[in-house]
């Protein structure tokens, strides 16, 4: 039986060096993104990011809708928020009500030059703020596309650009984010960064299990 003992640790010593392996060969996970992130309006001027994309939602009459360009993590606590209050009376406070339309208040903050794609900078400094006046079942893309043509959208349907900007480029992982501009109110969609991707943790499996079978052959071949 102790003659086996070698080949055991063998195996075990191969297996933990193809894990090693995997992860050596694995793709640096992203630090953030370069994106239009979509905000709610809450209560107190606050932000809240968006549970649904803008194509699905379908703010009510006296809302406050919110988009912002940065780098930053797709997560609601590390996003950057719009810099403008989400404050309907100042927005659409000026704009009287139609029968048969809603009212709905859009901050568009283009962010700051550090985070514009290379040779691009933001449109306006200051964020830009429009009152909407849609129809009732309008989406909040649908109010969007009102004031703040033209939009560009890739083929998943994510909004890639606002008034034209930027140029180029959708959504694009960046390996070293900078900190989000202003602290990101919390609530919002599941990231897409900030874990192992599903392939590596397969590999891991995979490997384990080998490791695994080999211990439970050699330990049968001592019987």
């Amino acid at each position: 039986m102790r003659r086996r003992r070698p080949a055991v640790a063998l195996a075990l010593a191969l297996a933990l060096g193809s894990v090693l392996a995997v992860l050596a060969a694995a793709p640096a996970l992203a630090a953030g993104y370069r994106y239009w992130s979509f905000w709610d309006g809450s209560g107190g001027g606050r932000w809240s990011y968006a549970t649904q994309g803008p194509s699905m939602a379908r703010p009510k009459d006296g809302s406050v809708q919110g988009f912002r360009f940065s780098v930053s993590k797709d997560a609601a606590d590390q996003a950057a928020q719009p810099r403008a209050a989400a404050d309907f009376e100042a927005v659409c406070g000026a704009t009287a009500p139609a029968q048969g339309r809603k009212r709905v208040a859009l901050v568009v903050d283009f962010g700051v030059p550090a985070d514009a794609p290379p040779g691009e900078a933001p449109p306006q400094d200051a964020p830009r703020t429009v009152c909407a006046q849609v129809a009732p079942e309008a989406t909040a893309a649908e109010a969007l596309a009102s004031v703040a043509k033209p939009l560009r959208y890739n083929s998943a349907a994510l909004l890639c650009a606002i008034s034209g900007y930027p140029r180029q480029g959708c959504g694009e992982p960046m390996a070293d984010a900078p900190a989000a501009s202003t602290p990101a109110a919390p609530a919002a969609p599941a990231a897409a960064d900030g874990g192992p991707s599903a392939g590596l943790l397969a590999g891991i499996a995979a490997v384990a299990a080998l490791a695994g079978a080999a211990l439970w052959q050699s330990r049968r071949r001592t019987r």
